[in-house]
Protein backbone atom coordinates (compact mmCIF):
# COMPACT_ATOMS: atom_id res chain seq x y z
CA UNK A 1 0.00 0.00 0.00
CA UNK A 2 1.37 3.42 -0.95
CA UNK A 3 2.08 6.02 1.70
CA UNK A 4 -0.55 8.78 2.00
CA UNK A 5 0.34 12.04 0.33
CA UNK A 6 1.49 14.96 2.46
CA UNK A 7 -0.50 18.19 2.40
CA UNK A 8 2.28 19.83 0.40
CA UNK A 9 2.17 17.07 -2.21
CA UNK A 10 -1.62 17.35 -2.48
CA UNK A 11 -1.44 21.09 -3.03
CA UNK A 12 0.96 20.57 -5.93
CA UNK A 13 -1.36 18.18 -7.76
CA UNK A 14 -3.27 19.49 -10.74
CA UNK A 15 -7.07 19.31 -10.71
CA UNK A 16 -8.32 16.33 -12.73
CA UNK A 17 -10.18 17.72 -15.78
CA UNK A 18 -13.69 16.53 -16.60
CA UNK A 19 -13.81 14.53 -19.86
CA UNK A 20 -16.03 16.29 -22.41
CA UNK A 21 -17.45 15.61 -25.83
CA UNK A 22 -15.63 17.28 -28.69
CA UNK A 23 -16.99 20.80 -29.20
CA UNK A 24 -17.58 20.33 -32.92
CA UNK A 25 -19.54 17.14 -32.32
CA UNK A 26 -21.59 18.34 -29.38
CA UNK A 27 -22.61 21.69 -30.90
CA UNK A 28 -25.21 19.88 -33.02
CA UNK A 29 -26.05 17.13 -30.52
CA UNK A 30 -28.23 17.05 -27.40
CA UNK A 31 -26.11 14.25 -25.90
CA UNK A 32 -24.67 15.17 -22.50
CA UNK A 33 -21.53 17.32 -22.79
CA UNK A 34 -19.66 16.18 -19.68
CA UNK A 35 -18.83 12.47 -19.70
CA UNK A 36 -18.03 11.92 -16.02
CA UNK A 37 -14.99 10.70 -14.11
CA UNK A 38 -13.61 7.19 -14.31
CA UNK A 39 -12.88 5.39 -11.02
CA UNK A 40 -9.20 6.27 -11.34
CA UNK A 41 -9.93 9.94 -12.05
CA UNK A 42 -12.29 10.16 -9.06
CA UNK A 43 -9.75 8.63 -6.71
CA UNK A 44 -6.91 10.86 -7.95
CA UNK A 45 -9.07 13.95 -7.54
CA UNK A 46 -10.36 12.93 -4.11
CA UNK A 47 -6.76 12.46 -2.94
CA UNK A 48 -6.19 16.19 -3.52
CA UNK A 49 -8.44 16.99 -0.54
CA UNK A 50 -6.44 18.63 2.27
CA UNK A 51 -8.70 17.13 4.96
CA UNK A 52 -9.15 20.50 6.65
CA UNK A 53 -9.95 20.43 10.37
CA UNK A 54 -12.74 22.92 9.70
CA UNK A 55 -13.84 22.22 6.12
CA UNK A 56 -15.04 25.48 4.64
CA UNK A 57 -16.51 23.59 1.69
CA UNK A 58 -19.24 22.23 3.99
CA UNK A 59 -20.04 25.76 5.13
CA UNK A 60 -20.29 26.79 1.47
CA UNK A 61 -22.82 24.06 0.60
CA UNK A 62 -26.43 25.32 0.82
CA UNK A 63 -27.71 21.84 1.74
CA UNK A 64 -24.88 21.09 4.17
CA UNK A 65 -23.44 17.90 2.64
CA UNK A 66 -20.53 16.55 4.72
CA UNK A 67 -18.16 16.93 1.79
CA UNK A 68 -15.01 16.06 3.71
CA UNK A 69 -16.50 12.71 4.74
CA UNK A 70 -17.75 11.60 1.33
CA UNK A 71 -14.56 12.70 -0.44
CA UNK A 72 -12.52 10.71 2.08
CA UNK A 73 -14.53 7.60 1.24
CA UNK A 74 -13.99 8.17 -2.50
CA UNK A 75 -10.23 8.44 -1.90
CA UNK A 76 -10.40 5.14 -0.02
CA UNK A 77 -12.40 3.51 -2.81
CA UNK A 78 -15.52 2.96 -0.69
CA UNK A 79 -18.19 4.43 -2.96
CA UNK A 80 -21.10 2.90 -1.04
CA UNK A 81 -19.98 4.72 2.10
CA UNK A 82 -19.55 7.96 0.14
CA UNK A 83 -23.10 7.61 -1.21
CA UNK A 84 -24.48 7.03 2.27
CA UNK A 85 -22.86 10.25 3.50
CA UNK A 86 -24.30 12.29 0.63
CA UNK A 87 -27.73 10.72 1.04
CA UNK A 88 -28.05 12.02 4.59
CA UNK A 89 -28.36 15.55 3.26
CA UNK A 90 -29.15 15.29 -0.46
CA UNK A 91 -31.37 12.82 -2.29
CA UNK A 92 -30.66 14.51 -5.65
CA UNK A 93 -26.85 14.16 -5.97
CA UNK A 94 -26.72 13.30 -9.68
CA UNK A 95 -28.64 16.50 -10.40
CA UNK A 96 -26.56 18.70 -8.10
CA UNK A 97 -23.31 17.22 -9.38
CA UNK A 98 -24.28 18.43 -12.85
CA UNK A 99 -25.95 21.81 -12.48
CA UNK A 100 -24.92 23.39 -9.16
CA UNK A 101 -22.67 26.47 -9.42
CA UNK A 102 -19.98 24.88 -7.25
CA UNK A 103 -17.45 27.53 -8.22
CA UNK A 104 -19.41 30.07 -6.15
CA UNK A 105 -20.29 27.74 -3.28
CA UNK A 106 -18.50 24.63 -1.98
CA UNK A 107 -15.59 24.83 -4.43
CA UNK A 108 -15.37 28.58 -4.03
CA UNK A 109 -14.84 28.05 -0.30
CA UNK A 110 -12.20 25.33 -0.81
CA UNK A 111 -8.72 26.23 0.45
CA UNK A 112 -7.27 25.04 -2.86
CA UNK A 113 -9.30 27.74 -4.63
CA UNK A 114 -6.68 30.25 -3.48
CA UNK A 115 -4.43 28.74 -6.14
CA UNK A 116 -7.34 28.61 -8.61
CA UNK A 117 -7.48 24.82 -8.41
CA UNK A 118 -10.30 23.95 -5.99
CA UNK A 119 -11.22 20.35 -5.36
CA UNK A 120 -13.69 19.18 -8.05
CA UNK A 121 -16.44 18.54 -5.51
CA UNK A 122 -19.28 18.65 -8.01
CA UNK A 123 -17.59 16.17 -10.33
CA UNK A 124 -16.96 13.82 -7.39
CA UNK A 125 -20.58 14.05 -6.23
CA UNK A 126 -21.72 13.25 -9.76
CA UNK A 127 -19.31 10.30 -9.91
CA UNK A 128 -20.67 8.80 -6.70
CA UNK A 129 -24.31 9.27 -7.77
CA UNK A 130 -23.72 7.83 -11.24
CA UNK A 131 -21.74 4.89 -9.89
CA UNK A 132 -24.52 3.96 -7.47
CA UNK A 133 -27.15 4.24 -10.22
CA UNK A 134 -25.16 2.36 -12.86
CA UNK A 135 -24.12 -0.43 -10.50
CA UNK A 136 -27.64 -0.86 -9.17
CA UNK A 137 -26.74 -0.19 -5.54
CA UNK A 138 -29.76 -0.27 -3.24
CA UNK A 139 -30.18 2.94 -1.28
CA UNK A 140 -30.07 2.30 2.44
CA UNK A 141 -32.79 4.40 4.06
CA UNK A 142 -34.43 3.29 7.28
CA UNK A 143 -37.69 5.18 7.67
CA UNK A 144 -39.11 5.79 11.14
CA UNK A 145 -42.59 4.77 12.22
CA UNK A 146 -45.28 6.84 10.42
CA UNK A 147 -45.99 10.03 12.33
CA UNK A 148 -49.58 10.32 11.13
CA UNK A 149 -48.85 13.86 9.94
CA UNK A 150 -49.59 14.95 6.38
CA UNK A 151 -47.67 17.58 4.45
CA UNK A 152 -48.67 19.04 1.07
CA UNK A 153 -45.94 20.40 -1.17
CA UNK A 154 -46.87 22.69 -4.04
CA UNK A 155 -44.39 22.39 -6.89
CA UNK A 156 -42.01 19.57 -7.78
CA UNK A 157 -38.97 21.65 -8.57
CA UNK A 158 -35.74 21.53 -6.54
CA UNK A 159 -37.18 23.30 -3.46
CA UNK A 160 -40.21 21.01 -3.30
CA UNK A 161 -38.19 17.84 -3.92
CA UNK A 162 -35.64 18.67 -1.23
CA UNK A 163 -38.38 19.47 1.26
CA UNK A 164 -40.20 16.24 0.37
CA UNK A 165 -37.04 14.18 0.81
CA UNK A 166 -36.41 15.43 4.34
CA UNK A 167 -40.03 15.10 5.44
CA UNK A 168 -40.56 11.57 4.09
CA UNK A 169 -37.43 10.47 5.93
CA UNK A 170 -38.93 11.96 9.11
CA UNK A 171 -41.92 9.62 8.83
CA UNK A 172 -44.55 12.02 7.50
CA UNK A 173 -46.98 11.43 4.65
CA UNK A 174 -45.92 13.70 1.79
CA UNK A 175 -47.90 14.60 -1.34
CA UNK A 176 -46.35 16.79 -4.03
CA UNK A 177 -48.73 18.69 -6.34
CA UNK A 178 -47.37 19.56 -9.78
CA UNK A 179 -49.14 21.68 -12.40
CA UNK A 180 -47.49 20.00 -15.38
CA UNK A 181 -47.75 16.42 -16.60
CA UNK A 182 -44.42 15.22 -15.22
CA UNK A 183 -42.50 16.10 -12.04
CA UNK A 184 -39.23 17.98 -11.83
CA UNK A 185 -40.15 21.61 -12.41
CA UNK A 186 -37.28 23.64 -13.85
CA UNK A 187 -35.07 20.53 -13.75
CA UNK A 188 -37.22 19.08 -16.54
CA UNK A 189 -38.63 22.03 -18.48
CA UNK A 190 -35.85 24.59 -17.97
CA UNK A 191 -32.47 22.86 -18.14
CA UNK A 192 -31.59 21.35 -21.53
CA UNK A 193 -30.89 17.67 -22.14
CA UNK A 194 -27.20 18.17 -22.90
CA UNK A 195 -26.63 19.57 -19.42
CA UNK A 196 -29.07 17.49 -17.40
CA UNK A 197 -30.49 14.39 -19.12
CA UNK A 198 -34.14 13.75 -18.32
CA UNK A 199 -33.38 10.17 -17.26
CA UNK A 200 -31.24 11.53 -14.40
CA UNK A 201 -34.13 13.60 -13.05
CA UNK A 202 -36.58 10.73 -13.51
CA UNK A 203 -34.30 8.31 -11.65
CA UNK A 204 -33.83 10.58 -8.65
CA UNK A 205 -37.56 11.37 -8.45
CA UNK A 206 -38.24 7.62 -8.65
CA UNK A 207 -36.02 7.28 -5.59
CA UNK A 208 -38.30 9.66 -3.69
CA UNK A 209 -41.34 7.69 -4.82
CA UNK A 210 -39.74 4.49 -3.53
CA UNK A 211 -39.45 6.18 -0.13
CA UNK A 212 -43.18 6.94 -0.23
CA UNK A 213 -43.46 10.45 -1.66
CA UNK A 214 -46.68 10.71 -3.68
CA UNK A 215 -46.85 12.91 -6.77
CA UNK A 216 -50.13 14.26 -8.13
CA UNK A 217 -49.70 15.66 -11.63
CA UNK A 218 -51.80 18.19 -13.58
CA UNK A 219 -52.79 19.76 -10.25
CA UNK A 220 -52.84 23.54 -10.47
CA UNK A 221 -53.10 25.02 -6.99
CA UNK A 222 -55.41 27.98 -7.32
CA UNK A 223 -57.47 26.13 -9.95
CA UNK A 224 -57.59 22.34 -9.39
CA UNK A 225 -57.35 22.84 -5.63
CA UNK A 226 -57.22 25.95 -3.51
CA UNK A 227 -54.52 26.59 -0.95
CA UNK A 228 -57.23 26.60 1.71
CA UNK A 229 -58.28 23.08 0.69
CA UNK A 230 -54.70 21.89 1.08
CA UNK A 231 -54.48 23.52 4.50
CA UNK A 232 -57.65 21.73 5.65
CA UNK A 233 -56.45 18.35 4.37
CA UNK A 234 -52.85 18.67 5.63
CA UNK A 235 -50.98 19.50 8.79
CA UNK A 236 -48.60 21.78 6.91
CA UNK A 237 -48.10 23.17 3.39
CA UNK A 238 -44.88 24.09 1.61
CA UNK A 239 -45.05 26.35 -1.47
CA UNK A 240 -42.17 25.90 -3.90
CA UNK A 241 -43.72 26.87 -7.23
CA UNK A 242 -40.69 28.71 -8.54
CA UNK A 243 -40.63 31.95 -10.50
CA UNK A 244 -42.34 31.11 -13.75
CA UNK A 245 -43.37 34.54 -15.00
CA UNK A 246 -40.83 35.73 -17.59
CA UNK A 247 -39.52 39.27 -17.61
CA UNK A 248 -39.40 41.08 -20.92
CA UNK A 249 -37.38 43.99 -22.25
CA UNK A 250 -40.36 46.33 -22.61
CA UNK A 251 -39.17 47.68 -25.96
CA UNK A 252 -41.08 48.18 -29.24
CA UNK A 253 -41.62 45.10 -31.40
CA UNK A 254 -41.49 42.57 -28.58
CA UNK A 255 -44.78 41.02 -29.79
CA UNK A 256 -43.37 40.07 -33.21
CA UNK A 257 -43.42 36.42 -34.26
CA UNK A 258 -39.98 35.04 -33.50
CA UNK A 259 -39.47 36.78 -30.16
CA UNK A 260 -39.56 34.24 -27.31
CA UNK A 261 -39.07 34.35 -23.60
CA UNK A 262 -36.44 31.84 -22.51
CA UNK A 263 -39.17 30.10 -20.47
CA UNK A 264 -41.30 29.46 -23.53
CA UNK A 265 -38.40 28.53 -25.79
CA UNK A 266 -36.78 26.03 -23.40
CA UNK A 267 -40.11 24.60 -22.22
CA UNK A 268 -41.20 23.88 -25.79
CA UNK A 269 -37.91 22.16 -26.53
CA UNK A 270 -37.81 20.18 -23.28
CA UNK A 271 -41.37 19.12 -22.57
CA UNK A 272 -42.23 18.54 -26.23
CA UNK A 273 -38.93 16.72 -26.78
CA UNK A 274 -37.60 18.78 -29.66
CA UNK A 275 -34.17 17.47 -28.59
CA UNK A 276 -35.03 14.03 -30.02
CA UNK A 277 -34.14 13.51 -33.71
CA UNK A 278 -37.12 13.82 -36.03
CA UNK A 279 -39.52 15.19 -33.45
CA UNK A 280 -42.00 17.67 -34.91
CA UNK A 281 -42.53 20.23 -32.16
CA UNK A 282 -44.00 23.75 -32.18
CA UNK A 283 -40.71 25.64 -32.09
CA UNK A 284 -39.98 28.14 -34.84
CA UNK A 285 -37.60 26.45 -37.29
CA UNK A 286 -34.16 27.94 -36.68
CA UNK A 287 -32.18 25.80 -39.13
CA UNK A 288 -29.87 28.07 -41.08
CA UNK A 289 -31.19 31.15 -39.28
CA UNK A 290 -29.70 33.90 -37.09
CA UNK A 291 -30.54 33.80 -33.39
CA UNK A 292 -29.92 36.48 -30.76
CA UNK A 293 -30.21 35.78 -27.03
CA UNK A 294 -30.42 38.55 -24.44
CA UNK A 295 -29.00 37.95 -20.96
CA UNK A 296 -25.89 36.75 -19.16
CA UNK A 297 -27.04 33.95 -16.88
CA UNK A 298 -27.14 30.18 -17.18
CA UNK A 299 -30.57 30.39 -18.84
CA UNK A 300 -29.16 32.59 -21.59
CA UNK A 301 -26.34 30.07 -22.16
CA UNK A 302 -28.90 27.24 -22.24
CA UNK A 303 -31.07 29.03 -24.79
CA UNK A 304 -28.14 29.93 -27.06
CA UNK A 305 -26.64 26.45 -26.97
CA UNK A 306 -30.07 24.91 -27.59
CA UNK A 307 -30.60 27.12 -30.65
CA UNK A 308 -27.22 26.01 -32.01
CA UNK A 309 -28.22 22.36 -31.56
CA UNK A 310 -31.49 23.00 -33.40
CA UNK A 311 -29.45 23.99 -36.44
CA UNK A 312 -29.08 27.79 -36.24
CA UNK A 313 -26.54 29.28 -38.63
CA UNK A 314 -25.40 32.02 -36.27
CA UNK A 315 -26.08 32.40 -32.53
CA UNK A 316 -25.13 35.51 -30.60
CA UNK A 317 -25.54 36.51 -26.97
CA UNK A 318 -26.14 40.21 -26.42
CA UNK A 319 -25.29 41.33 -22.87
CA UNK A 320 -25.38 44.86 -21.51
CA UNK A 321 -22.45 44.36 -19.13
CA UNK A 322 -19.02 42.75 -19.60
CA UNK A 323 -18.09 39.09 -19.26
CA UNK A 324 -16.80 39.73 -15.73
CA UNK A 325 -20.33 40.60 -14.58
CA UNK A 326 -22.04 37.61 -16.17
CA UNK A 327 -23.74 35.45 -13.50
CA UNK A 328 -23.49 32.30 -15.65
CA UNK A 329 -21.19 29.49 -14.54
CA UNK A 330 -17.72 29.83 -16.05
CA UNK A 331 -17.97 26.30 -17.43
CA UNK A 332 -21.19 27.12 -19.28
CA UNK A 333 -19.65 30.25 -20.82
CA UNK A 334 -16.59 28.28 -21.92
CA UNK A 335 -18.71 25.51 -23.39
CA UNK A 336 -20.86 28.03 -25.27
CA UNK A 337 -17.83 29.76 -26.75
CA UNK A 338 -16.25 26.45 -27.76
CA UNK A 339 -19.47 25.46 -29.51
CA UNK A 340 -19.42 28.56 -31.70
CA UNK A 341 -21.68 30.93 -29.75
CA UNK A 342 -20.67 34.57 -30.29
CA UNK A 343 -20.74 37.14 -27.49
CA UNK A 344 -21.49 40.83 -27.90
CA UNK A 345 -20.84 42.65 -24.62
CA UNK A 346 -21.83 46.15 -23.51
CA UNK A 347 -24.81 46.21 -25.86
CA UNK A 348 -28.51 46.55 -25.04
CA UNK A 349 -31.48 46.11 -27.42
CA UNK A 350 -33.72 49.12 -27.96
CA UNK A 351 -36.24 47.91 -30.57
CA UNK A 352 -37.24 44.84 -32.59
CA UNK A 353 -37.95 45.24 -36.30
CA UNK A 354 -40.16 43.04 -38.45
CA UNK A 355 -42.00 42.58 -41.73
CA UNK A 356 -45.62 41.40 -41.82
CA UNK A 357 -45.49 40.76 -38.09
CA UNK A 358 -42.37 38.55 -38.26
CA UNK A 359 -39.02 39.44 -36.67
CA UNK A 360 -36.28 40.46 -39.10
CA UNK A 361 -33.82 42.38 -36.94
CA UNK A 362 -33.19 44.64 -33.99
CA UNK A 363 -31.69 47.94 -32.97
CA UNK A 364 -29.25 48.13 -30.09
CA UNK A 365 -27.29 50.67 -28.07
CA UNK A 366 -23.66 50.45 -26.97
CA UNK A 367 -23.15 50.74 -23.20
CA UNK A 368 -20.48 51.57 -20.64
CA UNK A 369 -20.30 50.64 -16.97
CA UNK A 370 -20.97 53.22 -14.28
CA UNK A 371 -21.37 52.89 -10.52
CA UNK A 372 -22.49 49.59 -8.90
CA UNK A 373 -26.22 48.94 -8.55
CA UNK A 374 -28.12 46.92 -5.90
CA UNK A 375 -26.67 43.66 -7.22
CA UNK A 376 -23.13 44.90 -6.62
CA UNK A 377 -22.39 44.95 -10.34
CA UNK A 378 -21.56 48.17 -12.15
CA UNK A 379 -24.65 49.68 -13.72
CA UNK A 380 -24.62 49.90 -17.53
CA UNK A 381 -25.41 53.25 -19.11
CA UNK A 382 -25.81 54.17 -22.79
CA UNK A 383 -23.07 55.84 -24.81
CA UNK A 384 -24.53 58.56 -27.00
CA UNK A 385 -24.15 58.18 -30.74
CA UNK A 386 -23.43 54.44 -30.69
CA UNK A 387 -26.72 52.97 -31.87
CA UNK A 388 -26.53 50.00 -34.22
CA UNK A 389 -28.69 47.49 -36.08
CA UNK A 390 -28.48 43.73 -36.54
CA UNK A 391 -30.36 41.10 -38.52
CA UNK A 392 -32.16 38.38 -36.54
CA UNK A 393 -34.69 35.66 -37.35
CA UNK A 394 -35.30 34.57 -33.77
CA UNK A 395 -34.75 36.34 -30.44
CA UNK A 396 -34.81 34.83 -26.95
CA UNK A 397 -35.20 37.07 -23.90
CA UNK A 398 -33.42 35.53 -20.90
CA UNK A 399 -33.25 38.34 -18.35
CA UNK A 400 -34.91 36.63 -15.39
CA UNK A 401 -38.33 35.70 -14.06
CA UNK A 402 -40.89 37.02 -11.64
CA UNK A 403 -43.37 35.26 -9.39
CA UNK A 404 -46.21 33.52 -11.20
CA UNK A 405 -49.34 35.38 -10.00
CA UNK A 406 -51.80 32.48 -10.42
CA UNK A 407 -51.55 30.97 -6.93
CA UNK A 408 -50.93 34.25 -5.15
CA UNK A 409 -53.94 35.92 -6.76
CA UNK A 410 -56.21 33.34 -5.13
CA UNK A 411 -54.77 33.87 -1.64
CA UNK A 412 -54.88 37.62 -0.94
CA UNK A 413 -54.25 37.01 2.76
CA UNK A 414 -50.80 35.54 2.01
CA UNK A 415 -48.33 38.39 2.48
CA UNK A 416 -46.11 39.23 -0.48
CA UNK A 417 -43.21 41.58 -1.07
CA UNK A 418 -43.17 44.59 -3.32
CA UNK A 419 -41.49 42.30 -5.87
CA UNK A 420 -44.53 40.02 -5.98
CA UNK A 421 -42.72 37.16 -4.25
CA UNK A 422 -43.96 35.43 -1.08
CA UNK A 423 -42.78 37.15 2.08
CA UNK A 424 -41.14 34.71 4.51
CA UNK A 425 -38.86 34.57 7.48
CA UNK A 426 -35.53 33.78 5.82
CA UNK A 427 -34.38 31.33 8.50
CA UNK A 428 -37.56 29.26 8.73
CA UNK A 429 -39.53 29.79 5.51
CA UNK A 430 -42.62 30.72 7.58
CA UNK A 431 -45.17 32.84 5.77
CA UNK A 432 -47.90 35.06 7.18
CA UNK A 433 -50.31 32.07 7.24
CA UNK A 434 -49.96 29.54 10.09
CA UNK A 435 -48.75 26.18 8.85
CA UNK A 436 -47.80 27.52 5.42
CA UNK A 437 -44.13 27.68 4.43
CA UNK A 438 -42.43 28.77 1.21
CA UNK A 439 -38.99 28.66 -0.36
CA UNK A 440 -37.02 28.75 -3.58
CA UNK A 441 -37.54 31.11 -6.49
CA UNK A 442 -41.08 32.04 -5.40
CA UNK A 443 -39.36 33.75 -2.46
CA UNK A 444 -36.01 34.89 -3.87
CA UNK A 445 -36.84 35.39 -7.52
CA UNK A 446 -34.84 33.42 -10.09
CA UNK A 447 -31.79 31.87 -8.40
CA UNK A 448 -30.03 28.48 -8.52
CA UNK A 449 -31.11 24.87 -8.09
CA UNK A 450 -28.97 24.34 -5.00
CA UNK A 451 -30.15 27.54 -3.27
CA UNK A 452 -33.75 26.43 -3.83
CA UNK A 453 -32.90 23.03 -2.38
CA UNK A 454 -31.32 24.68 0.65
CA UNK A 455 -34.50 26.69 1.20
CA UNK A 456 -36.56 23.52 0.90
CA UNK A 457 -34.45 21.78 3.54
CA UNK A 458 -34.63 24.73 5.94
CA UNK A 459 -38.39 24.81 5.55
CA UNK A 460 -38.58 21.06 6.19
CA UNK A 461 -36.82 21.57 9.52
CA UNK A 462 -39.25 24.33 10.43
CA UNK A 463 -42.21 22.18 9.40
CA UNK A 464 -40.93 19.54 11.81
CA UNK A 465 -41.00 22.12 14.62
CA UNK A 466 -44.52 23.19 13.64
CA UNK A 467 -45.81 19.63 13.57
CA UNK A 468 -44.54 19.10 17.12
CA UNK A 469 -45.82 22.18 18.94
CA UNK A 470 -48.22 23.92 16.48
CA UNK A 471 -47.18 27.35 17.73
CA UNK A 472 -46.84 30.13 15.21
CA UNK A 473 -44.98 33.35 15.72
CA UNK A 474 -45.49 35.87 12.98
CA UNK A 475 -42.20 35.98 11.08
CA UNK A 476 -40.12 39.08 10.67
CA UNK A 477 -40.40 39.72 6.97
CA UNK A 478 -37.44 41.04 5.04
CA UNK A 479 -37.89 42.23 1.50
CA UNK A 480 -34.58 41.82 -0.34
CA UNK A 481 -34.62 42.33 -4.06
CA UNK A 482 -35.00 39.00 -5.86
CA UNK A 483 -31.84 37.63 -7.48
CA UNK A 484 -31.53 38.58 -11.14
Amino acid sequence: MSEPLSKKERMKRERVPMPERDAGERARSFAEVNLGFTAEMAKLEAMRCLECARPKCVEGCPVGIHIDEFVGHVAAGDIAAAAAVIQRDNLLPAICGRVCPQENQCEGACVLAKKDRPLAIGHLERYVADYVRNEGFAKVTELPEPSGKRVAIVGSGPAGLACAGDLIQAGHTVTVYEALHEPGGVLVYGIPEFRLPKVIVQTEIAGLEELGVRFEMNAIIGRTYTLEELRKDSDAVFIGVGAGLPRFLDIPGENLIGVYSANEFLTRVNLMKAYLPGNDTPVLDVKGRRVVVFGGGNTAMDAARTAMRLGAFDVRILYRRTEDEMPARREEVRHAREEGINFDFLAAPTEFHGTDGVLTGLAFQRMELGEPDDSGRRRPRPIEGTAGRSDADLAVVAIGNGANPLLLATVPELETTRWGTIAVDEETGRTSLPGVFAGGDIVTGGATVILAMGAGRRAAGSIEDWLVDRTWEMPTIDEPAPAL
